[in-house]
């Protein structure tokens, strides 16, 4: 289907479910009163994830809106393409082969082969940390593992890292540093001895702004303390596509792992990026995520789209962003391991979808990304949670549980899953003014003081939510997860008919920040506005 064609199938699709949305009433409640099976309908489960759709504003007649549209824009082609390695990325005439690098069994093509022969790079490499055979300058053997990346160099290898804690080695610890705050660096390192500290300058170009500046000072620290300049190699390696610069820091050519330009790097978790993992967890911990994560690659490749998980929440989203006025997502994992999710998935769905020109470079005439934010529960409850049960805004929430304790503290364990269940129940009912009065009377309150705080005590509830659950939170489990939302985000994209591997928007805030950095250094500033040069004036 040409570009023309699936811009009209597109407009006329918005159209159709727009008008859909504004014949209908859509109350929560009613529609789970008329249908006594509908949670068991909008549920379905694969690759260890049962996922519960219920609670959203979806008739029949809704889902068929949406499918019919995904066959329309030849949904199922484009996932094809996508795994295949068709050039998918048409901005910089590249594939996404993110999920080749989680193949299983015998490598059977070009980059699966050489995914192997990294995949055994890292596996010898980690067992020379961990058996004590790799030395620093001293001759002592490495004992900390110190991860400099930012982005997807980082996000995505720390919150696994995070997730996994149960599997943490104790002859290793592994800790992150992104920020160009020298603070960041400073905090990691403060109490490290340098000659059992080893470096991962986490970079595909090695010029990234951030990663360079805190190698740099790293490279120094370990100077500092008596590494000589030709043993610095004992104490850094690199993920990185620019072997010459990685040598040039003091790096050795058998010490720098690849990247590859077809793994865009909010993606690049499952490559050598994912050393870290491999050093805190053990790679056959390492195995088990990439195995979770190529089981839901199988779903996502061969499921009916009225059955794939993946598919199933894009188009829900995609309804609300067009039609319901939607500008934002929660996301809520009630494991406290899952911490730093709702940042992954930040940069994962916001870099991807946060574009105004489709594939052909023309305007957009209708949304596209939205907010992604979120905390793990149950704290979101006591911070922001009044905003989604009274405030003004719709915000669709995607609650994650997982079902066995993440801890011996199994009666904390239930509580945190009462909270869970509890918080979509309410976001899904609400309370009318009538139970409030009634509620307040019940408790002592006298007539008219009950119609006086009643209005105050109103939730309006018909707010929707996703309900993902976990069996338990191990490596399969949370790379299938993993997975889940990055096939989501793909066809969030092929729904808005946007590239969504690409991300010009960042290189502009690059560029200015070097040339303002120049002009702090004394250069001639260009023909800036007043408060850029004021606000130089002010802080230099």
């Amino acid at each position: 289907m040409n570009s023309e064609t699936l811009a009209v199938s597109r407009t006329a699709a918005i159209a159709r479910l727009k008008s859909h949305q504004q014949q209908h009433k859509w109350s929560l409640r009613e529609l789970f009163a008329s249908d006594p099976a509908r949670a068991g309908r909008l549920s379905c489960e694969a690759a260890g994830i049962y996922l519960d759709y219920s609670k959203n504003h979806l008739r029949n007649e809704t889902l068929q809106l949406l499918l019919d549209y995904a066959e329309q824009i030849e949904l199922s082609q484009q996932i094809s393409a996508l795994l295949s390695g068709a050039n998918i990325n048409n901005t910089e005439h590249r594939p996404a082969l993110h999920s080749a690098l989680r193949f299983q069994g015998q490598p059977q093509t070009e980059h699966e082969r050489a995914v192997a022969d990294c995949r055994k790079q890292m596996q010898h490499f980690a067992e020379k940390i961990h058996s004590g055979s790799w030395r620093g300058f001293s001759g002592e053997p490495i004992r900390h593992i110190v991860n400099i990346g930012i982005g997807g160099s980082d996000l995505g290898p720390r919150m696994v890292v995070e997730g996994l804690r149960p599997w943490h080695r104790d002859d290793v610890s592994v800790h992150f540093v992104a920020n160009i705050d020298g603070a960041d660096l400073s905090d990691t390192l403060l109490g490290l001895p340098p000659e059992q500290t080893l470096f991962i300058v986490a970079s595909k170009s090695f010029s990234t702004l951030e990663t360079r500046q805190n190698a740099l000072s790293a490279r120094q620290w370990v100077l500092a303390a008596g590494c000589r300049e030709d043993q610095l190699a004992q104490h850094f390696v690199a993920v990185s596509s620019n072997i010459v610069a990685a040598q040039d820091f003091g790096i050795a050519a058998e010490n720098i792992f690849p990247m590859w330009n077809w793994v865009g790097g909010r993606y690049s978790l499952w490559s050598a990026i994912g050393l870290p993992i491999v050093l805190a967890c053990g790679y056959d911990a390492y195995e088990q995520l990439l195995s979770g994560a190529h089981a839901m690659d199988a779903h996502f490749a061969n499921a009916p789209l009225e059955d794939n998980l993946p598919v199933l929440m894009a188009l829900i989203h995609f309804w609300y962003r067009q039609c319901w006025n939607v500008g934002s997502q929660v996301v809520l994992p009630y494991a406290q391991r899952l911490a730093k999710f709702p940042a992954w998935l930040q940069q994962l769905d916001m870099e991807s979808l946060g574009k105004s020109v489709n594939r052909e470079g023309h305007a957009l005439q209708y949304p596209s990304g939205s907010v992604i934010w979120g905390t793990e529960g149950s704290n979101g409850q006591h911070s922001f949670h009044q905003l989604l049960h009274q405030g003004k805004d719709l915000i669709p929430a995607d609650f994650i549980a997982v079902r066995e304790p993440t801890s011996e503290l199994h009666e904390q364990h239930q509580w945190l899953l009462a909270c869970c269940i509890s918080q979509s129940q309410a976001l899904l009912r609400g309370k009318s003014l009538h139970e409030a009065r009634q509620e307040l009377e019940e408790q002592g309150y006298t007539h008219r003081e009950a119609h006086a705080l009643a209005p105050h005590k109103v939730v309006p509830g018909n707010r929707p939510s996703n309900t993902l659950v976990l069996q338990r939170l191990d490596p399969y489990s949370l790379g299938s997860l993993l997975a889940l939302y990055e096939h989501k985000v793909f066809v969030g994209g092929c729904l808005l008919g946007i590239n969504p591997f690409d991300q010009w928007g960042v290189e502009l805030g690059k560029l200015l920040g070097a040339q303002i950095h120049a002009a702090i250094g004394g250069e001639a500033p260009p023909d800036w506005d007043a408060s850029t040069r004021n606000l130089l004036e002010r802080l230099f």
